[in-house]
């Protein structure tokens, strides 16, 4: 897809290697098959960024997920079963107080809702009988933000424009913007509330410049543990980085006093890619031929470098060969391309959902993926991985990339103060 890694050293999840929020948040409660930037083999596992299905005890919309924590929630969360993006362009006369006070505004009512409570008297009611549902609001800093605001100088160098890549059909009215916000939850009336809720409270300071739904797989609907599918029917969320692995360092920001910008230290990089799939073409391939442009066998997601039934998470060996010494794993096979080890150890956390929006004018299914991607530096995450797809990745020639956005995500709100609040108190 467009940047999706696949590990190849990575080991079968641990059940006990949960994220501090989840432990928290979760008492109950990824996508793509390679979801990176891709579809195969590196989408988001389900335990937040652990790779184990979350069981589901009693109401699923009971389920509440701390909105403060070390980092913003809907992070390293479990992936919910819905999500609403969408991204608002400052006023122009709204300056650095007007986005002061709607981040203090979004942060109220975000607290309120995560809780399952009502956002206000005059709120619509709309999820009210609906419980929290997991909910959680991931809030982002375009590039353009900062000389809207006033704070041209705390711009980080992460947020240089991303490059134009093979294969672009970029629509910018669907991509970019001053401020991103993600919604998920396990309900999509939660997330549709929450969002109608955060767009009044901007009326003034900020107006909507895009919006896009997504969808993954209800927490509990499948019969057994076993990792989400993406739209091309390919196992997606194999692995991805999870707290304890060397490659987890590179999801948030580090910080510290001698950075030039430390206020965002604990915060990430997001980059999001709106992926069409060519499903019609797709699905014209046989089943051997598609598990040859993944690299990995479609009913059980095992490696082609392992035995069949060996399993998604078995050890990719990409030296591995047939009896008439040809690459088991072919040299443009998706999880080859998309490996760390192919990328000089590039990676992300990969978080992305699937959409369904009907038909284009030729009738061809307008489907494909939500990506989204958090990492430390987008110049060492995304950029080099999305560069080698682009060019030697198979899956390539059945994707588009329609959408993009680069986003700077503070950290958590501190204990009584509010989403990026470190920004505007920054020396």
């Amino acid at each position: 897809m467009s940047t999706s890694q696949d590990s190849t050293d990575q080991d079968p999840a641990d059940a006990g290697n949960f994220t501090r929020r989840t432990l928290l948040g979760t008492a109950g409660a990824g996508l793509l098959v390679g979801a990176g930037v891709g579809v195969a083999g590196a989408g988001v596992a389900y335990a937040g960024a652990g790779g184990n299905e979350r069981p589901v005890a009693g109401v699923l919309g009971s389920t509440r997920l701390p909105f403060r924590g070390d980092h913003q929630s809907g992070i390293t969360d479990p992936p919910q079963a819905r999500v609403q993006l969408a991204a608002f362009d400052l006023a122009a006369n709204a300056g650095r107080d007007g986005l002061r006070n709607l981040l203090q505004r979004w942060t109220w009512t975000a607290e309120r809702l995560t809780a399952g409570q009502p956002a206000e008297e005059s709120d619509n009611q709309i999820s009210l009988d609906l419980g929290p549902c997991s909910l959680t609001l991931t809030v982002g800093f375009g590039a353009t933000l900062f000389d809207k605001a006033g704070l041209a100088d705390r711009r980080p160098a992460g947020l240089e424009p991303l490059p134009a890549f093979p294969g672009d059909a970029l629509d910018q009215a669907r991509g970019d913007g001053d401020l991103i916000v993600q919604i998920c939850a396990d309900d999509a009336l939660v997330t549709v509330h929450a969002l109608r809720v955060l767009q009044r409270l901007a009326v003034g300071t900020a107006t909507l410049r895009w919006q896009a739904a997504g969808f993954s797989r209800t927490p509990g609907a499948a019969s057994r543990q076993v990792t989400p599918r993406n739209l091309m029917g390919q196992v997606d969320g194999t692995n991805n980085p999870r707290p304890g692995d060397d490659n987890f360092n590179k999801v948030f920001y580090g910080g510290g006093s001698n950075d030039p910008q430390p206020w965002l230290g604990g915060g990430s990089f997001l980059v999001f890619r709106r992926i069409r799939m060519l499903l019609d073409n797709w699905e014209a391939l046989p089943v051997d031929r598609q598990e040859r442009v993944i690299g990995r066998r479609k009913s059980t997601g095992s490696p082609l470098s392992a035995a069949a039934d060996a399993g998604e998470r078995t050890r990719v060996d990409l030296a591995a060969q047939n009896s008439d010494g040809s690459l088991k794993i072919p040299a443009d096979a998706h999880i080859r391309v998309a490996a760390p080890a192919s990328n000089s150890g590039a990676a992300m956390l990969r978080r992305s959902f699937s959409y369904h929006d009907g038909l284009l004018s030729d009738g061809s299914p307008d489907a494909g993926l939500l990506f989204l991607a958090y990492q430390a530096d987008p110049r060492e995450g995304f950029v080099p991985v999305q560069r080698n797809l682009s060019r030697a990745d198979s899956l390539s020639r059945f994707l588009r990339h329609e959408a993009s956005g680069l986003y700077a995500i503070p950290p958590s709100a501190p204990l009584g103060g509010y989403l990026g609040q470190q920004l505007f108190e920054a020396h």
